[in-house]
């Protein structure tokens, strides 16, 4: 199934946006052991979102342990939700041959759907990613963090577009296989709609919401084009550490989660009438 068959049918079926980040930190977690958090949060949540999104830098931070944590919770979500889309959160990308290897590695030996990915070395770094047909490739395009603007909001071409316009539009250029997606933080919600018009039906991924503070109904209302496939809320620390209770960290992530899923519905519902 190609990835924006797959993103369009678990929206509709769960009917949510939500994409859960799992980003596993040893400090703030309640149990101990990686795999088993991650567990609990998936079993938790599993028929209210769309995506999980694990985070890599936060398994990779781990060392081998946490590698083999990560391949668990990969193998857990394929074998018990294969329905569920999965986000391998990496912002991978270099040169042809390396990227090339970065790609094998997302979807061959991870066997993830998705892949995020960094795209300045052009499209020599991106096609590799692209020959996966049926899986999915998000374009870090204009990030949440604040310090994002030194670089994506650089004017190019006599003040005409900023850096980040120019990435969409090359991006759009590059779909020629239609699994391309955009990545734009929920904070910058003005910016989103530009992005929205230079590429109206790419998918976005939306992060920010939640910790961030990032501006939901805005972001909805300039990302949602209409279609089940347009855009992913990904929300990580205000789900999966809702609580730092032992015993009740899954309800809670599950009870944050449906709220965010219930928010985002009635703000379509309301732009929609």
């Amino acid at each position: 199934m190609k990835f924006r068959e797959k993103l369009s049918r678990i929206v509709q079926e769960n009917n949510s946006m939500v994409c859960v980040g799992l980003d596993p930190d040893p400090v703030k977690m309640p149990i101990k052991s990686i795999f088993e958090f991650c567990k609990i949060i998936i079993d938790s949540t599993s028929d209210l979102v769309a995506a999980y999104k694990p985070n890599f830098a936060f398994f990779e931070a781990l060392g081998i342990d946490g590698l083999i944590e990560l391949k668990k919770t990969l193998e857990y979500l394929q074998s018990k939700h294969p329905e569920i889309l999965i986000i391998g959160d990496g912002k991978r990308g270099d040169i042809d041959s390396t990227s090339e290897k970065y790609a094998s590695s997302m979807f061959d030996y991870w066997g993830v759907d998705v892949a995020t990915i960094n795209a300045f070395a052009g499209l020599d770094g991106v096609a590799p990613f692209l020959k996966y047909e049926n899986n999915g490739v998000f374009v870090w395009c204009k990030s949440s963090n604040q310090s994002g603007v030194e670089i994506q909001d650089v004017e190019l071409m006599n003040h005409e577009v900023k850096f980040f316009h120019y990435l969409a539009k090359k991006t759009l250029e590059w779909d020629f296989n239609s699994n391309l997606g955009l990545v734009v933080g929920a904070t910058y919600p003005e910016e989103l709609k530009e992005v929205r018009n230079i590429a109206p039906n790419l998918p976005v991924l939306l992060p920010g919401i939640g910790s961030q503070k990032g501006d939901l109904s805005l972001s909805m209302h300039y990302g949602f084009n209409g279609n089940s496939d347009s855009i992913l809320v990904s929300s990580s620390r205000s789900i999966i550490y809702a609580s730092s209770e032992k015993s009740s960290f899954g309800e809670s992530s599950r009870i944050a989660c449906d709220k965010l899923r219930i928010q985002i519905n009635e703000i379509l519902s309301v732009d929609t009438d």
